[in-house]
């Protein structure tokens, strides 16, 4: 007795085979019919994994692979994860009863603000739709979790389209806090792993935008969009440890997972002046520097040049903080 089987048995496409092969025959014929569902099940996995970071080249420098993840060894990043954790965690935890909000605040928002708002709204989100586009091309959307690319998503949903209230007074002065993301992407950028066609200019037009372009409009415009006193760091340093949670916890634990170094957390960029085995440790000291200078700095020059159109409002905000 003989049977032939189109599947694949054994290496071969076609194949006549004996009596006594019928049984593994069998279960190989019902098996290619009826896949299991925990092998179903991982190879979807895969392919979403696929377009998520399947474009991420190990070969290119700073970018991910076994080589970054073993950058560090395992005991050093443990315990520098739960170092910075823990002081990110007392700096939330000391701040968050001085974190002011004021319980009422007048927005005034005339004709020409809206339509402004409304061309920086398309500008940016014509600018982010192609980023996400060109991260579908390259299967590397898991860069999209990286801090930048989260401020622009920030300013399109809350600061430009939502509706003036007290989250979005939370919102923007969080945001104007992690601005120092963008001034580092554009003094240190890291654009070896760009290589599609207008991958680098996208870049430099998303990050201007964010950071010389929308939030000083918004801070004119005043309202809601008002940062802290000068003389208050509450929101500064509550924010700052909240950005090393973000990158500690979540993005290196999801960096490990897929072997991918988001926002150089896993291993260091190759821009990176304090490159090196502690240089995770200097950006502890370095950013706890950065961090509040930059944004009292940038926020008076901000208002030193281009004075807010609702200063009455602003006093009234500053009155009930101080």
């Amino acid at each position: 007795m003989h049977l032939e089987c189109a599947s694949s048995f054994n290496g071969t496409d076609l194949a006549v085979y004996t009596e006594s092969e019928l049984p593994t025959l069998y279960l190989h014929c019902i098996r290619h019919v009826q896949p299991d569902p925990h092998t179903m099940l991982l190879e979807q996995i895969q392919e979403s994994l696929d377009w998520v970071c399947g474009g991420v080249d190990p070969n290119l420098e700073g970018n991910g692979g076994p080589a970054c993840v073993q950058f560090l060894p395992p005991v050093q990043r443990t315990l520098e994860t739960l170092l910075i954790a823990l002081i990110a965690l007392f700096e939330m935890a000391v701040t968050w009863p001085y974190l002011k909000v004021p319980s009422s605040s007048v927005h005034t928002n005339g004709g020409s603000e809206r339509t402004m708002k409304r061309i920086l709204l398309v500008l940016l989100c014509l600018t982010l739709g192609i980023e996400i586009g060109l991260k579908f091309a390259s299967r590397t959307i898991i860069y999209l979790l990286n801090p930048c690319h989260m401020l622009s998503i920030i300013q399109v949903i809350y600061l430009l389209a939502a509706r003036p209230s007290k989250t979005v007074l939370v919102v923007f002065r969080m945001h104007m806090v992690a601005l120092h993301g963008p001034f580092l992407a554009l003094v240190l950028p890291v654009l070896n792993t760009r290589l599609l066609p207008c991958e680098t200019v996208v870049y430099w037009l998303q990050h201007i935008l964010i950071y010389f372009i929308i939030p000083p409009y918004l801070m004119k415009i005043g309202g809601v969009y008002t940062t802290e006193p000068l003389n208050n760091f509450s929101w500064c340093i509550f924010t700052t440890g909240f950005m090393f949670l973000y990158h500690l916890v979540f993005l290196q634990a999801l960096g490990l997972l897929l072997e991918v170094n988001l926002n150089n957390v896993i291993c260091p960029a190759t821009s990176d002046p304090f490159y090196g085995r502690w240089y995770r440790m200097c950006a502890l000291v370095h950013q706890h520097a950065l961090v509040p200078v930059h944004v009292k700095v940038y926020t008076f020059l901000v208002k030193l040049l281009i004075p807010s159109n609702n200063e009455t409002c602003n006093g009234e905000i500053h009155q009930k903080e101080n």
